[in-house]
């Protein structure tokens, strides 16, 4: 629903491409006065509520004006951005996550510079838009922000006799023990979709490497730190407890009650490694809503003698691009998604935990999601995931270095040489 990925390019192509046709065609998009097409991946509520009532309440307040809204799986987008850009009719508006990827979809010459047309307010949002920002100039404009930790069932830790969330991988590999000598799946994983195995190898290698090795390695796009390859073997040794579910590798994420958001939601699994956004991933999953009464979070575990910052969090966020046709009728339309007034309906209807508008933090009230937002603040520093911060091709290479890993594919230093010959 929310987050985030890509599938194989190959094996999704030639699916993506007649959907690409339809929704590009579909209520005009980029030329003259016609409908502004607005690719979003608010499939599913709570997400796909607000962006509606945003887009009708847009309209009022804008005589004249129309929005083709095209609600897409967010898995299809990076396959999806790529085609459409090469294409004589992208969409004016459509999803993003920044970093890397934002740059590289910049570079097709069709997407927006709005330097110029968010200059008197994207200020207000502070330094989440800088995330939408490459070579100086503003290609996006983000909406919420992110960050990715353990959500738990606090009945099955209970059960377990798991009195507190670890703090420290130790203590996490004990606890592992502890589930499934009750009888509990520890940790539930999405490993068909393949972006959630690299969020292991992603919080590994920011908690073996300084800041300023992970500064320099997206930068130049290239891991050649040994950190990272320690970061391969804490991932093979999470991997030989044994700790997730029978067949994970062909269990997708966030699509259907069986995914691993479903499992911890329906009380299958005790834990899922996810960013803040996976219970209002669980409402569209979930037959039984008790399960929010369930759930808890913890950060990403300290590793014991790592050179890493423990108070260093993996995160990201979600915005919006422009394509060039539209550019102003686009910028217009961001500033008002960044409004108070959608931001606060964003965070009370569970659709973001974490709002980029300061206006809208009085509206975090849920006392998990207020442990998720101070954590977030008081982070040292946020590193981007991955596959967002490195060029696309690189993110691509690192993710499927990541799930070869879990498939039982390659060693500790894979994941390395892959991002290394990639970049």
């Amino acid at each position: 629903m929310f987050v985030r990925r890509r599938p194989p390019v190959a094996a999704a192509a030639a699916a993506v491409a007649l959907t690409l046709l339809t929704a590009c065609g579909s209520g005009g998009s980029g030329s003259g006065g016609g409908a502004l097409t607005w690719w979003h991946n608010g499939t599913q509520d709570p997400l796909k509520t607000v962006w509606a009532h945003a887009a009708a309440n847009y309209q009022q307040a804008h005589a004249g004006s129309k929005l083709d809204v095209v609600p897409i799986q967010n898995e299809q987008f990076p396959t999806k951005v790529p085609l459409a850009l090469q294409s004589d009719n992208p969409p004016d508006v459509y999803f993003n996550q920044g970093g890397g990827l934002l740059a590289t979809q910049a570079q097709s010459g069709r997407v927006a510079d709005l330097t110029s047309l968010t200059a008197d307010w994207i200020k207000d949002l502070g330094p989440a838009a800088q995330g939408w920002a490459a070579d100086g100039k503003q290609f996006g404009v983000p909406y919420d922000s992110h960050v990715v930790g353990f959500w738990y069932r606090k009945d099955l830790f209970a059960n377990a006799g798991i009195t507190q969330p670890p703090a420290t991988m130790d203590e996490l590999k004990v606890d592992i023990g502890k589930l499934k000598a009750a009888g509990s799946t520890p940790i539930a994983l999405g490993g068909k979709d393949r972006w959630p195995d690299a969020f292991y190898y992603d919080y590994f290698a920011v908690r073996e490497c300084a800041v300023e090795t992970l500064k320099s390695s997206m930068e130049a796009a290239k891991f050649t730190d040994p950190c990272f390859t320690r970061a391969g073997q804490d991932v093979l040794d999470l991997i030989a407890l044994k700790p997730f579910q029978e067949g994970f590798n062909g269990t997708p994420a966030q699509q259907g009650s069986g995914s691993s958001a479903g499992m911890v939601a329906a009380g299958q699994a005790a834990m899922e490694l996810q960013g803040d956004w996976n219970p209002s991933v669980m409402q569209g999953l979930a037959a039984d809503p008790s399960y929010r009464g369930q759930l808890g979070w913890f950060p990403f575990p300290a590793v014991a003698g790592a050179a890493g910052d423990p108070s260093v969090a993996l995160g990201g966020g979600d915005g919006f691009s422009c394509t060039v046709k539209r550019a102003a009728d686009c910028a217009q339309l961001l500033k008002y998604l960044t409004s108070a007034e959608v931001q606060t309906e964003l965070v009370e209807s569970g659709a973001a935990t974490i709002p980029v508008n300061p206006a809208a933090v009085a509206a975090v009230k849920d006392p998990v999601v207020k442990q998720i937002f101070d954590y977030n603040a008081r982070a040292s520093y946020v590193q981007v995931y991955f596959d967002v911060a490195l060029p696309t091709a690189v993110g691509q290479a690192l993710n499927d270095a990541a799930a070869d890993l879990f498939a039982g594919k390659g060693d500790a230093g894979s994941v390395a040489r892959a991002v290394n010959a990639a970049g």
